[in-house]
């Protein structure tokens, strides 16, 4: 008993101990055409030597050099081994690979959703 009248006492002094959901914070503006200022993103540097010296943007530290290219010899073999361009296609692939089975079934679902869809193939 004495603890429901704690609790209803709480809730009157505690108008922020509401129910449900959270509500969106209002957005006010200073008038009716003025832009809202969006979100800035990063530096973009355009100097040919640094990006050809330096991997620009891979330092994740607030301060600090970016970090410094090291020579071919430095880095492992598989990396410029690392296929950059598009998906190869499912007849170029070897059926006995792993990577062509992926393939063929994400084919056969992206197949199978348009049916479902109702969908011209």
């Amino acid at each position: 008993m004495a603890a429901r009248v704690l609790l209803r006492a709480a809730r009157a002094t505690l108008p922020g101990l509401a129910r449900g959901y959270a509500k969106k914070p209002a957005m006010k503006s200073k008038g009716k055409n003025v832009l809202k200022e969006g979100l800035k993103g990063p530096e973009v540097c355009t100097d040919p030597t640094m990006l050809a010296t330096y991997a620009m943007g891979v330092n994740y530290f607030k301060e600090g050099p970016e970090v410094a290219l090291k020579p071919d010899s430095e880095y492992p073999d598989w990396l410029f081994k690392i296929h950059l361009g598009p998906p190869k296609k499912l007849e170029e692939l070897d059926p006995d690979s792993i990577e062509y089975w992926r393939r063929l079934r994400k084919y056969n679902t992206w197949h199978h959703n348009r049916l479902k869809k109702g969908k011209k193939l």
